[in-house]
C-alpha cells in the first residue's frame, strides 16, 4: 500500500496529466469511452509499479504505458472480430453459448500473448503444426523453406512459449 507521500505524488501525476493523456488516446482511438478506459488502466498500472516515484518525463512514461495497453486492446478487438466472423456462418443450433464464446476468446487472447514476439515464419510454422496438424515437410512446402528450418522454427516457438509461461 502506498504511503501518504506516494499517494500525494500519484494524485499530482494524475491531476497534471490525465486530461492530456485522455486527449492523446482519444485522438488515436477515435472515441472518448475507450480512451477513458485506457487512461484508467494506465494509472492503475502506474500505481502497481514500484519505480513510479522516479519518473523524470511523466508524459513519455505515461505514453509508453498507454501505447502498450492500446495496442493490446486493439489486438484483442481484432481477435474477437475474427472469431465472431469465423462462427457467424454456423447454424443456430451449433452456435456457441455466450459462456463458450467468452472462454474461447479468452483462450485465443492467451495464445496470442504467448506467441507475441515470435518472428512471422516461426509463429506461422508453429500454428500450422498445432492447429492444422501439418507435418514438418508440409509446413516447409507451404512456407517455402527447408524441413530443417521448420524444425528450428518449431523449437524456437516451443522455447519461447515455455519462457513466456514462466514469466
Amino acid at each position: 500500500m502506498a504511503n501518504l507521500g506516494q499517494s500525494h505524488a500519484v494524485h499530482a501525476l494524475y491531476n497534471d496529466h490525465q486530461g492530456w493523456l485522455h486527449g492523446w488516446l482519444r485522438s488515436k482511438l477515435g472515441n472518448t469511452w475507450d480512451a477513458a478506459d485506457l487512461v484508467h488502466d494506465t494509472f492503475v498500472k502506474v500505481l502497481l509499479k514500484d519505480e513510479w516515484s522516479f519518473i523524470r518525463e511523466p508524459r513519455a512514461y505515461l505514453t509508453t504505458i498507454a501505447h502498450g495497453l492500446m495496442v493490446n486492446s486493439l489486438r484483442r478487438k481484432d481477435l474477437e472480430r475474427a472469431y465472431l466472423e469465423a462462427i457467424a456462418h454456423l447454424p443456430e443450433d451449433e452456435y456457441p453459448s455466450p459462456e463458450t464464446r467468452a472462454l474461447v476468446l479468452e483462450t485465443l487472447i492467451d495464445i496470442d500473448i504467448m506467441l507475441d514476439g515470435l518472428a512471422p515464419n516461426v509463429r506461422h510454422a508453429f500454428l500450422l503444426l498445432q492447429l492444422e496438424g501439418l507435418r514438418h515437410a508440409e509446413i516447409a512446402e507451404r512456407l517455402g523453406v527447408s524441413v530443417s528450418s521448420v524444425r528450428q522454427y518449431i523449437a524456437k516457438a516451443i522455447q519461447h512459449c515455455v519462457l513466456r509461461h514462466h514469466d
